[in-house]
């Protein structure tokens, strides 16, 4: 079952929540006292394991190291409701990674999140105890209104201005979070929110391979499509009407991959996507011509590759589904979201602690 809210500002993100007072509003007593000491924010998901480590510098932070494996942990999971062991091993190999890089790099103050899988695994539990057994991660595990505070909170500075309605997605590995805004900056308000249980893992788990001939792809998008619309059914209707005017901010592989194909980057460069302002009909555009490509024409292409190229696909019907039910004009792409939400929450309580 999806996991709503009423459209009431409850997930936290007002003007006097912990983390909305970067990003340059200056003369507050909480900056005037530096935290001295990195910090780290490590977010686990369905498909990606991901860790950022930082540095406080004036009301913001600067990123001394990143870590990024995708390790699948969701594989397998809408069929047998449980982590498979293959996955485990893999994630838990990822994870050393992560502890290794947060004890060369002295970390004073670190947070690490677990997401949809760990929420739906029978074995999820177990596999957050051993994880701290083996690598000294404490994983929390967080709720779907928690995981679409914190990707908010991590991207919102590139939202475009406006003072009209606003939506942030993010498409994740098993689920996909919706949040209805309006304002920026101090005053963002949180209006409405969603986290529909499919992201690109489980929807690609849950519609059958039918084959890789054009007649077989066509009906296995035509199916994601209709679950997504079944998905995101309530919500749109909770919906203002309106268009044109309307802002659409989107952080998740699938929009940095689809922006990078846009581009017709030879590799992946962060720098060219996060914050980029694209066509929403063109990345309509890309989405539908990924999802007619066989496997091995997406392999081909240069920023998707083996990792991403039986994923992405899902990943297009469920982006196709968010512009129809939000027609905005453009589209912000966001290589930020979850860790840069946790850091920017990291950073307040540290300096809060200071100050107590």
């Amino acid at each position: 079952m999806a996991h709503n809210a009423p459209p009431a500002p409850r997930i936290g993100l007002q003007p006097d929540a912990p983390g909305l007072r970067g990003g340059g509003t200056g003369g507050s007593l909480v900056r005037r006292v530096p935290f001295r000491g990195n910090l780290a924010a490590l977010d686990l998901g369905t498909n990606n394991c991901r860790l950022l480590i930082a540095r406080p510098e004036g009301e913001d932070f600067v990123i001394v190291d990143a870590f990024s494996r995708i390790v699948r942990l969701g594989e397998g999971l809408a069929g047998t409701g449980r982590l498979s062991d293959a996955a485990i091993e893999r994630t838990i190999s990822a994870l050393s990674v992560c502890a290794d890089k947060l004890c060369r790099r002295r970390v004073m103050l670190a947070r690490s999140v677990a997401t949809e899988a760990c929420r739906q695994a029978e074995n999820g539990a177990e596999f957050v105890a051993r994880v701290q057994d083996e690598t000294g991660i404490m994983l929390d595990i967080i709720s779907a209104r928690e995981e679409a505070r914190l990707a908010v909170l991590g991207c919102q500075t590139l939202l475009e201005g406006g003072d009209g309605p606003a939506l942030i997605f993010d498409i994740g590995g098993g689920s996909t979070e919706l949040v209805l805004i309006e304002g920026r900056g101090a005053g963002l308000r949180i209006l409405d929110w969603l986290s529909a249980p499919f992201g690109v893992v489980s929807l690609a788990e849950t519609v059958a391979h039918r084959g890789d001939g054009p007649a077989e792809r066509a009906a296995a998008y035509a199916e994601m499509l209709e679950r997504m619309r079944a998905a995101f059914a309530g919500f749109a209707a909770r919906l203002p009407a309106g268009s044109g005017s309307l802002r659409l901010l989107g952080t998740s592989g699938t929009v940095t991959t689809l922006a990078s194909v846009h581009l017709g980057l030879a590799r992946y460069d962060r720098r060219a996507v996060d914050g980029l302002i694209v066509s929403a009909e063109a990345m309509r555009a890309i989405a539908q011509r990924l999802s007619t490509m066989s496997l091995a024409e997406r392999v081909a292409l240069p920023c998707i590759g083996d990792e991403r190229a039986d994923l992405v696909v899902a990943g297009c019907a469920i982006l196709e589904c968010i512009l129809d039910i939000w027609p905005a004009e453009r589209l912000g792409v966001a290589d930020r979201g979850i860790r840069e939400g946790i850091l920017r929450s990291l950073l307040d309580s540290a300096v809060n602690r200071q100050l107590r």
